[in-house]
C-alpha cells in the first residue's frame, strides 16, 4: 500500500525524533521513553524511590574501564527525563552489548549537576547505581555496579538512596 506523502512523512517524523536535552530518540525499535545516542541495544530502567516529581532523572553512562568510573568526562554520556515521583521509568540506549555502569540522581532543581554539600562533599540529591551496591563512606567499586546488556530491551531496578 502506498501512503501519501503526508503521512509518509509523518511516519517519517515519528521514527525519530529529538527529546529534551539533545538525546535521540528512536521509536523504530525501541521503547519511546529512550534516552541518549540512538542505538540497536538498550535497557529499561525503573528508578524506584523517586521522592516528587521536580527536575530530572539523569543517567550516566560508563565504560566497564576503572580509571574513567565516576570521574569528570569519564563517561561514555550523561542523558536526563523528567522525575515521576516514587518511580521513575525509561530505556537507556548503550553504544551495543557490553558490561556497562549506571549511576542514577534525581536533579531535583534541573542544574544539570549532583548538588553536594557539607565537609566532603556528600551529594543532597538522592543517587543510585547499578546493581544497587550497598553504600558506605564512599562511592561505590566499578565491579560492584557492572551490568552485562547482552541484547536490546533488558530490564533493571535501581533505587535511589539519600544521604
Amino acid at each position: 500500500m502506498i501512503l501519501p506523502k503526508w503521512r509518509t512523512a509523518l511516519a517519517m517524523l515519528l521514527g525519530l525524533m529529538i527529546a529534551p536535552h539533545g538525546a535521540l530518540v528512536t521509536t523504530a525499535n525501541a521503547a519511546p521513553a529512550c534516552i541518549g545516542p540512538a542505538s540497536d541495544t538498550w535497557i529499561n530502567i525503573s528508578v524506584d524511590r523517586v521522592r516528587n516529581s521536580k527536575g530530572l532523572i539523569t543517567a550516566t553512562l560508563y565504560p566497564n574501564e576503572p580509571k574513567r568510573f565516576l570521574v569528570k568526562n569519564g563517561s561514555l554520556y550523561v542523558a536526563s527525563t523528567p522525575a515521576t515521583a516514587v518511580q521513575t521509568r525509561f530505556c537507556l540506549f548503550v553504544p551495543r552489548p557490553g558490561t556497562y555502569a549506571i549511576a542514577i540522581y534525581h536533579d531535583e532543581d534541573s542544574s544539570g549537576t549532583i548538588n553536594r554539600g557539607g565537609l566532603f562533599g556528600i551529594p543532597t540529591e538522592a543517587v543510585g547505581f547499578s546493581n544497587n551496591p550497598t553504600i558506605f563512606l564512599g562511592p561505590p567499586s566499578l565491579r560492584s555496579v557492572l551490568v552485562k546488556i547482552e541484547h536490546p530491551n533488558q530490564s533493571i531496578t535501581i533505587n535511589l538512596k539519600r544521604f
